[in-house]
């Protein structure tokens, strides 16, 4: 059974902190610039909050990240939790808040999240710390020694097996996701870069080069979801949500049935199946891009091309700001910033402000359905939203 969560509750109020290096800022002081970004942006206090919503830190042990956010914050919260989906948590967040809203345990949730993953030590170590996450199988897959990227290489190399995908179809996503970040004042990567950049930049594991790959940096992001009710004495429009599905396929990606199909096959059908909209009807889709061959991967499985089309979707339909729906606005992690879990609240946010009107020089036009795609892991789980202004 499906309860109409978009009935209830809306998101009202969306924000980040400074975004790139940030020595000064802790990850309490970034939660704490961004969930105050937010509010503003809602035109709430602090003192209005009664849930919240946190994520795990990978820079520090923190044993209760939502108590710890509370204690900084200054909050007493009738409702807290934290959340682990890895990058699908930002998506889980909006749907989890609204379920503690209908369930009548509080009115209204700060949803907030990020770390100083860049500035907390060098790049390197940052990509060494959360390979340590646990992301490979630790008999199996950990004793030799794998990176990330070389855990979603084998992604890669699969799909081009199967299907014929190149390395030039997976430079385009790049390059039209950087094409984003440029109209983005926040993005910490703003300088264009051409499919000839993405192919000769520096070998990461084959096939994927260094701009295939996310950037790591600091940061935090926060929305805040509240009541529809309290939402009509507030300044801005809200966006409602209208669908959302889970997906799960495997932990380690040793066990996976099929390296090329994920459990966003899941997760999308699903939240079309509640939204009760077509494919065709999305405007604007904010999927996860922590490397180039995701977003490929996730086109394939949310539905918007078929399994083993979508390096040429990018290539011949393509994902721009000119495309019939262009994808991942902001820049994404590939571009804008990737400082955790909160990479993938960006994609939220930047879904709310294409739905507001509020994207400047990289707004599409008459935006009134937006999809957000969560990937957590070695794609093995997934969360979709579809947000409406209608």
């Amino acid at each position: 059974m499906n309860i109409s969560l978009g009935k209830q509750s809306v998101i009202v109020g969306v924000g980040e902190s400074p975004l790139g290096k940030t020595p000064a800022l802790d990850a309490l002081s970034l939660q704490r610039k961004a969930a105050n970004s937010a509010l503003m942006d809602a035109g709430l206090e602090l003192k209005d909050v009664d849930g919240l919503i946190t994520s795990p830190l990978r820079v520090t042990n923190w044993a209760m990240p939502c108590a710890m956010v509370a204690q900084g914050l200054g909050l007493t919260p009738k409702y807290l939790m934290t959340i682990d989906m890895a990058g699908a948590t930002g998506c889980a967040m909006i749907h989890q808040a609204m379920m503690a809203i209908a369930s009548g345990q509080c009115e209204t949730v700060l949803c907030v999240a990020g770390q100083n993953l860049l500035s907390f030590s060098s790049n390197g170590k940052a990509i060494e710390k959360m390979a340590d996450a646990g992301w490979a199988h630790p008999d199996y897959e950990a004793p030799l020694g794998p990176l990330v990227p070389t855990l979603y290489a084998l992604i890669a190399q699969r799909h081009m097996h199967e299907f014929g995908t190149s390395q030039q179809q997976m430079a385009k996503v790049a390059v039209s996701i950087r094409d984003h970040a440029i109209s983005n004042p926040l993005a910490y990567k703003r300088e264009a870069i051409s499919v000839e950049d993405v192919l000769c930049s520096k070998m990461v594991t084959s096939p994927l080069k260094v701009l295939d790959c996310a950037i790591i940096t600091d940061g935090a992001a926060a929305f805040i979801v509240t009541t529809k009710e309290r939402a009509r004495d507030l300044k801005k429009n809200p966006v409602d949500l209208l669908g959302q599905g889970y997906g799960y396929s495997h932990t380690f990606i040793g066990e996976t049935q099929c390296l090329t199909t994920t459990g966003a096959v899941q997760s999308g059908r699903d939240a079309f199946m509640h939204a009760q909209v077509d494919r065709k009807d999305i405007n604007v889709a904010q999927l996860y891009d922590c490397f180039t061959i995701t977003v490929i991967v996730e086109l394939e499985d949310l539905g918007f091309c078929g399994k083993g089309e979508g390096g040429a979707y990018v290539e011949e339909v393509g994902i721009g700001l000119n495309s019939v729906m262009p994808v991942t606005t902001h820049g994404g992690l590939l571009s804008c910033a990737h400082p955790g879990t909160a990479g993938g609240m960006m994609h939220v946010i930047e879904a709310v402000r294409q739905l507001r009107n509020e994207a400047r020089g990289r707004q599409v036009p008459n935006a009134k359905l937006a999809l957000v795609h969560g990937n957590g892991g070695i794609i093995g789980l997934h969360c979709t939203l579809i947000l409406g202004n209608l």
